[in-house]
């Protein structure tokens, strides 16, 4: 690669500012971070939407499958339409399409309108995210980029946290469907922000009349393989546990239909002149090392915030709020971090920060492994601030090292893979460990049951010494032995879900762990660019 001059963002190219660029920053990470709140938001009013609209808690967890899937299919096209119409004009129009979209969810009258409104929301947030990401990339020196990126991380990061503890509270003291009308007035407010703040300069005017007489025309080929793909791998993902794998014909068809539009998708991708996405990009050490580590990053980020707030209201009667509550400082030490981060970013190599990340969250989860039914609320809050100190450190580096040495032109391209990355990532790491839950609590049950006969002397002693404390209580000799062994057999299931969860989180611990040698890998950057720009070393 060449010198600064080939880098995304050497000058304010794409998105100029009219006003302060922070004010710029501030605008889009809003808007990003009601998006990205839409990923988890819904989780948990699963079950009151299940109930509001009479349909079956299945039924109802296509809210979230329609627009995980939706959203990962426009993120591929969001290059092109940004490059086509401008990114001002793309912006506004995805913006202004997810209000609406997320109003009508909350108005919606069934299932059928609610998945649909979910799919035209999944697709309007699709390409806001990476279009804010290409706007803060172009609108900023390299040297403030990673700065920058600090806020845009906030709403990332910090989004998926709040989520769950927000859509919880809203559907307890309001109704499920104040977990899309919040959106309405917030989106209205982002987009006149939005429509007064971010010009456009003429020479960005000028390179879009440029690609246009250029004649570049959409590839339709690439974007269905590309689409289908991910959104083939996408409902596996989301479904495949609830669908019982691959004893079911729909998880099959998925499956096959997935891997051929792999298949099918890389020689295009990698041959076409103008593909929808360009697959050399990921062939490269540093932008692959980049996307892989990100996949990791989404994992630990949308898996640790989904299954922590489960195991203490699973193992330890946490309601949802209190749930909710454990995580929030973990959230704030986030954000704080993220400023942190974007400060040391220019003054530390990105691969070492990453590699320090990685190890403080390996340590988080490691410590998560030594899960046991006394544990107090603290155990968990400290858990997750761990987490929160080791995020920032990994995805400010690995957003602003992703631009590193690229072109002007690829800055769109990049965007739109790093944000798919950090969604399939989000969507594998959620499944491995739904699964090695799954399977591991069945696994340590039986095992533990094995232990659980009339011979055994631990067995023999803890049934007496429950009977006796059920006969205590007024029931028959009967009634007291059933009621011995009905506790024995939920006490069996408990410490079998403990020790799953045990294990869910050393896979966790492996995931990250495997982000260090990637990120030791990746080049030594120009830490006067900040971090985000100039050639290779």
């Amino acid at each position: 690669m060449s010198g600064a001059s080939t880098t995304a963002g050497g000058a304010n190219a794409s998105s100029a500012q009219a006003t302060n660029p922070w004010l710029i920053a501030m605008v889009v990470s809003l808007a990003t971070f009601m998006e990205v709140l839409d990923t988890t938001i819904a989780n948990v009013a699963l079950r009151y939407i299940s109930g509001g609209l009479a349909v079956s808690s299945d039924q109802a967890s296509w809210v979230v499958t329609t627009y995980l899937v939706s959203n990962a299919i426009v993120l591929v096209a969001s290059s092109y339409f940004s490059e086509r119409f401008g990114r001002r004009r793309f912006y506004l129009l995805c913006l202004a399409t997810f209000t609406i979209a997320s109003i009508l969810c909350g108005l919606s009258w069934n299932l059928e309108a609610l998945l649909l409104f979910r799919v035209i929301q999944g697709f309007a947030g699709g390409g806001m995210v990476p279009t804010s990401q290409a706007i803060l990339a172009d609108a900023f020196p390299p040297a403030k980029r990673g700065q920058a990126f600090a806020m845009f991380g906030v709403a990332v990061v910090v989004a998926p946290v709040v989520g769950p503890t927000l859509g919880g509270y809203l559907s307890d003291n309001l109704s499920w469907h104040w977990c899309f009308l919040i959106n309405g007035p917030v989106g209205v407010f982002a987009f006149a922000l939005v429509y007064a703040l971010l010009k456009e300069t003429p020479d960005v005017e000028r390179k879009r009349q440029e690609f246009r007489k250029k004649g570049i025309r959409f590839d339709v080929v690439g974007f269905l393989l590309v689409a289908t793909f991910l959104g083939a791998l996408e409902l596996v993902l989301d479904r495949g546990q609830t669908e019982d794998w691959f004893g079911s014909n729909f998880i099959i068809v998925a499956t096959v239909i997935c891997a051929l539009a792999f298949l099918l998708a890389i020689p295009w991708v990698l041959t076409k002149a103008n593909p929808i996405i360009d697959g050399r990009l990921l062939g490269t050490r540093q932008f692959g090392s980049c996307f892989i580590v990100m996949m990791a990053t989404g994992a630990i980020l949308i898996a640790t915030t989904q299954f922590i707030p489960e195991v203490v209201q699973q193992n330890y009667g946490y309601t949802a709020t209190w749930a909710g509550l454990a995580l929030s400082p973990g959230g704030i030490v986030t954000m704080a971090m993220m400023f942190v981060a974007g400060r040391v970013n220019s003054l530390i190599q990105p691969k070492y920060l990453i590699a320090i990340g990685s190890a403080i969250i390996a340590v988080s989860m490691w410590q998560l492994t030594r899960l046991y039914p006394g544990l107090n609320f603290g155990f968990f809050v400290w858990s997750r601030l761990y987490i929160g100190l080791g995020l920032p450190l990994i995805f400010i580096p690995i957003t602003s090292a992703s631009y590193y040495g690229l072109r002007p032109d690829q800055t769109n391209q990049a965007s739109a893979m790093i944000n798919a990355a950090r969604n399939i990532g989000g969507s594998i790491g959620v499944c491995i460990a739904s699964n090695v839950l799954a399977h591991r609590e069945q696994w340590h049950q039986s095992r533990l049951v094995e232990h659980i006969v009339p011979s055994s002397p631990a067995y023999h002693e803890t049934m007496q010494t429950m009977s006796r404390y059920f006969s205590e209580k007024g029931a028959t000799t009967a009634d007291a032995q059933s009621q011995a062994t009905a506790w024995i057999g939920q006490q069996v299931q408990t410490q079998a879900s403990f020790l799953a969860y045990i294990d869910v989180f050393h896979v966790l611990m492996l995931i990250v762990l495997c982000a260090i040698p990637l990120a030791l890998i990746l080049s030594n950057v120009d830490l006067k660019d900040g971090g985000g720009g100039g050639g290779m070393h």
